[in-house]
C-alpha cells in the first residue's frame, strides 16, 4: 500500500525502546516478535493501512520515528503536517514519561493542530506483576486532561487496545468538522468527470 494516497498522517514519538515499533507492527501486520528487542529505528519507518470507521474508508499513513535523542531534529520532519501524534511511554520505565512531556511541548510549539494521544506500552508486563508499573496511571490521566489528550494503555504482545487506539484516532479525525469539509471536497474532486477537450 506504499504507493497509495494517504488520507491521514499519524506520527509515533517517544523514548528509544519504548515500544513504538512493536505497536506499529501489531497494528499493521498483527504480529509480535517475541522477547527479542527490535533494532533501534534510524530516522523513521513508514507503513500504511486502510481502516473503516463511521461509515468512511481511510488510509492511515503511520510514521514510526527514532526514539534516540540524536535523531530529535530529524523527527520534526516526520511530524510536520501530522493530524495525530501517538506519544508513547513504557509503563515499566519512569524515565520514558519525561520524554512524553518533551514531545508534547515540541508538538504544541510546532504543530499545534495535531491531536495528541498518550500511549502506555508493555501493559502485559504490568498485568503479570503490578510492581512492574513505574508510571502512575492517575498522573498520566491528570496530565492528559491538562493537554486535552486521550490515554490508552496497550500491549503489542497481546494486541490489547491497539486497534481501539487507531480506531479512535480515525474516528476523531473523521468527526472533526474541519476534516469533514476537506473530505467532502476530496470526494467531489474524485467524482467530478474529466471534461473532454474539444479538438479544433
Amino acid at each position: 500500500m506504499s504507493g497509495s494516497r494517504v488520507d491521514m498522517k499519524i506520527v509515533l514519538l517517544g523514548k528509544e525502546f519504548g515500544g513504538k515499533t512493536s505497536l506499529v507492527e501489531r497494528f499493521l501486520h498483527d504480529r509480535f516478535h517475541g522477547e527479542a528487542p527490535y533494532q533501534a529505528t534510524i530516522g523513521a519507518a513508514f507503513g500504511a493501512k486502510r481502516i473503516e470507521v463511521v461509515g468512511k474508508s481511510l488510509i492511515l499513513g503511520i510514521w514510526d520515528t527514532a526514539g534516540s535523542e540524536r535523531y530529535e531534529a530529524m523527527s520534526r520532519i516526520y511530524y510536520r503536517g501530522a493530524k495525530a501524534a501517538i506519544v508513547c511511554y513504557d509503563m515499566t520505565d519512569s524515565e520514558s514519561f519525561a520524554r512524553v512531556c518533551f514531545w508534547v511541548k515540541e508538538l504544541r510549539n510546532n504543530e499545534e493542530n495535531c491531536k495528541i494521544y498518550l500511549c502506555g506500552t508493555k501493559k502485559d508486563l504490568v498485568d503479570e506483576n503490578k510492581n512492574n508499573r513505574k508510571v502512575d496511571y492517575h498522573m498520566v490521566t491528570d496530565y492528559a486532561d491538562e493537554i486535552r489528550a486521550k490515554v490508552f494503555e496497550t500491549s503489542a504482545k497481546t494486541g490489547e487496545n491497539i486497534r481501539n487506539l487507531f480506531l479512535k484516532i480515525a474516528e476523531d479525525y473523521t468527526m472533526d468538522p474541519v476534516n469533514k469539509q476537506q473530505q467532502e471536497k476530496d470526494t467531489l474532486n474524485l467524482q467530478e468527470p474529466t471534461k473532454k477537450k474539444r479538438c479544433c
